[in-house]
């Protein structure tokens, strides 16, 4: 008995190790466990040359269509009526009065008529048009990279709302397409803009938090009272499909973007591997039995998404991004936004606060923080501040992230959110779909820069 099992176990030793094989040895010789690299890094075609710091020729009057007039859409252009140096051609949406109250917002404000196109493929007829400059993308998810990569490909820059890809094949195709054409590609990363966020960055990026050696993210948001409503919800309730057919983080950039700004991913840091984790799934069902009923057909679905998934991102030197999502359980909204560095620590939620050496244990108090927030007022806020709270958009960020766009699109200078941003911050939905998939096995993160990481050193939003 005892030979037998000792046979038993050595054949399961020898099972395990044959289907976890480490990938590498430490100094001592132990054997070390590494992320899986699910998906290998295409080679730069010869003569491509990558696309950081991107500059274009200054457009002193940017021509733009609209694809996609929804929520955001419309929004969208009702702040662009507010920009100098725009002119808005085309307008595109399948319903058609999504068309005709975008156009109404112009004539409000007694701008000229854009064109107007309202069939399922006519999104490319406007990117084959040569007298447009950006395309601007606010369609469901599914077409995003579609419309973006068509955009680029017929010599336009392109703004696509978040995300701006579905799959790490999707980010591929922006990263190679963006290096091809030398187009802008930037994903409209709004909370960026945020007053608290841009502010931390400028507080990281004069070392009030000295080494920033942690940040966390997240977007925590009850939606299922729009993810069920198939009048006035989501178009075709696509995002509610979503939720039936994926898992993982599927909405990662709200959170996700602000803090790889101010931890320089791509400028001097990288993310490395990711390791994801959700929790079954409980709340869709249950808001679905008692909002239609048990006998109901929204109730009897399978909704692949957990409730709440939480990945932790390593990073090249060593940092810790934890990342959450959940827009299924009764709480109060949150991106978190929380800055840890050697020196002192910030968060936006639940409650906006900073605390710093020597006193750290303790939140500034509100006059205090107020000093703080306006000494570090990011530059690109402070003389459109006014503008951006009045014409609105998420409090104003969405305005001061459409300015930025024009300023630089104008002034030939890079944008503050480039190709690579909208890949990595994009790629974490399929990246942790795979971990959780794999029992929270640590996935590696494509280097979509492919080695020009360290090409510059830190995030700069330029001006003239």
């Amino acid at each position: 008995m005892k030979n037998l099992s000792l046979l038993l176990f050595s054949a399961i030793v020898l099972l395990f190790s044959c289907n976890h094989k480490p990938n590498s040895y430490s100094k001592d010789g132990s054997e070390l466990f590494t992320a899986q690299e699910l998906f290998p890094t295409p080679p730069r075609p010869e003569g491509v040359e990558d696309v950081i710091e991107l500059k274009c020729d200054p457009i002193d009057t940017v021509r733009i269509g609209f694809i996609g007039l929804g929520m955001r859409g419309s929004g969208a252009v009702y702040r662009y009526t507010f920009l100098d140096g725009v002119k808005i051609v085309a307008l595109c949406d399948v319903v058609p009065k999504n068309v005709e109250r975008a156009q109404e917002i112009l004539r409000k404000k007694g701008l000229p008529e854009a064109d107007i196109y309202t069939g399922t493929d006519d999104w490319k007829k406007i990117c084959e048009r040569d007298d447009i400059d950006l395309i601007y993308v606010c369609t469901h998810w599914d077409l995003h990279t579609p419309i973006a990569v068509y955009a680029m490909e017929h010599g336009k820059h392109v703004a696509t709302e978040v995300p701006a890809a579905l799959t790490i094949e999707e980010c591929w195709q922006l990263v190679v397409t963006a290096e091809k054409t030398r187009k802008h590609c930037m994903q409209l990363e709004n909370c960026n803009y945020d007053f608290f966020e841009i502010a931390t960055l400028n507080m990281a990026q004069q070392g009030l938090f000295g080494e920033i050696v942690h940040s966390e993210g997240a977007y925590i948001h009850d939606l299922r009272w729009l993810n069920f409503d198939d009048t006035t919800g989501y178009w075709n309730m696509w995002r509610l499909k979503h939720l039936e057919k994926t898992d993982g983080n599927t909405y990662p950039t709200h959170g996700l973007g602000p803090i790889c700004h101010l931890m320089n991913i791509h400028r001097g840091d990288k993310l490395n591997y990711i390791v994801s984790m959700s929790s079954n799934q409980f709340g869709m069902t249950e808001y679905a039995k008692d909002k239609f009923g048990e006998d109901s057909d929204f109730a009897k679905r399978t909704y692949k998404k957990g409730d709440i998934n939480t990945s932790i991102i390593k990073t090249e030197m060593g940092k810790t991004i934890m990342l959450q999502h959940d827009v299924t359980s009764p709480r109060p909204y949150s991106r978190l936004h929380t800055v840890s560095g050697t020196k002192g620590f910030a968060q936006k939620y639940p409650k906006k606060g900073i605390a710093l050496e020597p006193n750290a244990h303790h939140f500034l108090s509100q006059q205090k923080l107020d000093s703080v927030l306006a000494l570090y007022a990011h530059p690109i806020v402070i003389d459109i501040e006014e503008k951006a709270k009045e014409v609105g958009g998420h409090g104003g960020m969405d305005f001061i992230m459409d300015y930025r766009l024009i300023y630089c699109l104008r002034n030939g200078l890079p944008l503050d959110e480039d190709v690579y941003d909208a890949a990595e911050w994009s790629s974490i939905i399929e990246l942790s779909q795979k971990s959780v998939e794999n029992q929270s096995m640590p996935v590696k993160i494509p280097d979509f820069t492919r080695g020009a990481w360290k090409k510059v050193d830190k995030v700069t939003y330029h001006t003239k």
